[in-house]
């Protein structure tokens, strides 16, 4: 394990929440919090003096996104995007748009918010939708890499944590649309 890919050690953290899900907890409410501050003064450097349009992608990254963007230090312009692959957890490779962004793309600076990236597909389809929409630049940030699950290379600018192949919820992450809520990150286990 390195520094990015670390189990729980903010207790305090899930004791608030205990018993709300049966699994191993992995990122403190502490270490995320930390991270998305180190994330956004990152990309404040990198943005400095322009005003990018921050597009977040739900339903997962509704957390992050919120977290994040409170702590960028340069202006903004805000939206979102809903598609999905997914259908109880497994991935289906087709891709559908539920809401797509209402402001303009052409001529600005892009940045992508994601919650996880695994199989790459979902993202991989949406980067190309906005690349074909001439933006200036386009950047993706994710808070979670799951680089053992790719299947489609697609370029990642800002990471939050690269983590294992496990099931993980909380922190916008779900199962069955359940967990989204909690404040940290727990490795996911079916009640037996």
């Amino acid at each position: 394990m390195n520094a990015k890919t670390e189990e729980i050690t903010d207790k305090a953290s899930i004791e608030k929440t205990a018993g709300k899900i049966r699994g191993r907890p992995f990122l403190s409410e502490r270490r995320i919090q930390a991270r998305v501050r180190e994330l956004a003064a990152e990309i404040s450097k990198d943005y400095e003096g322009k005003n990018p349009l921050v597009v977040g992608l739900l339903k997962g990254a509704f957390m992050f996104y919120a977290d994040l963007v409170r702590h960028l230090q340069m202006p903004i312009t805000i939206d979102f995007m809903v598609a999905s692959s997914y259908v109880m957890a497994s991935t289906t490779g087709k891709i559908k748009i539920h809401a797509d962004v209402r402001e303009q793309v052409r001529g600005r600076h892009v940045i992508l918010i994601e919650d996880i990236v695994d199989t790459g597909i979902t993202l991989n389809h949406l980067r190309q939708n906005m690349l074909n929409r001439s933006p200036e630049s386009l950047k993706i940030c994710t808070l979670l890499d799951k680089k053992d699950r790719r299947e489609v290379d697609v370029p990642i600018d800002y990471v939050g944590f690269t983590v294992p192949n496990e099931f993980l919820v909380g922190y916008g992450l779900d199962y069955d649309n359940r967990y989204r809520n909690l404040p940290y990150i727990s490795v996911f286990k079916k009640s037996e």
